[in-house]
């Protein structure tokens, strides 16, 4: 079955006959390691299904420092929420971690499926509710926590990604140097 039907399903079951509906508003895309799916300066209209690949969630601080916001994987949607959502400008970007193949629906396509399938509507709601809760839960593991602790944590939690991510983008994403995290990683094998 589709991955993104399959991860639709664990939500709300779809009806199979529509099942041809819904795969036929997506479109299929292949990145290469360090292609954008979204280059920040503009506003992200598009949403994106992981079939397979790691992207990060990037920005650029005031010191010209790039800064890992997130990590998603096979199976999880990705977009620049606030700015698909309230159409604004986001300086934050989507950008492969490894070769990435992604199904993206547009928002004006996604309102057209919602007007097609108004039960969509809701489902993709509750995704995103779900999607932000394990973001917000996991990056509060990491309050309070040294940097050991912390990649610890991230290792155990999200083991797939650690393998297959730079050690900077990790480093990044755990708030340390790579030099730190080098150090780490060395005093824990």
């Amino acid at each position: 079955m589709n991955p993104l039907i399959s991860y639709l399903q664990l939500i709300k079951p779809i009806p199979e006959q529509d099942v041809p509906l819904i795969i036929s508003y997506f479109r299929i895309k292949a990145f290469k390691e360090g292609d954008y799916l979204f280059r920040g300066g503009k506003t992200c209209d598009e949403l994106f299904f992981i079939c397979s690949g790691v992207v990060r969630i990037v920005s650029t601080n005031e010191k010209g420092v790039e800064v890992v916001h997130y990590f998603y994987n096979e199976n999880h949607f990705c977009t620049i929420l606030q700015s698909f959502d309230e159409g604004i400008q986001t300086d934050t970007h989507i950008q492969a971690c490894c070769n990435v193949e992604a199904l993206a629906l547009t928002k004006n396509k996604l309102h057209t499926l919602y007007q097609q399938l108004p039960y969509m509507k809701p489902l993709i709601q509750e995704m995103f509710r779900r999607q932000l809760l394990e973001k917000v839960n996991t990056r509060n593991a990491y309050l309070g926590q040294d940097a050991e602790a912390q990649y610890k944590l991230f290792i155990g939690q999200q083991p797939d990604i650690a393998l297959r991510v730079p050690v900077k983008d990790i480093a990044s994403f755990l708030g340390i140097t790579p030099q730190s995290l080098s150090r780490i990683r060395k005093n824990i094998r």
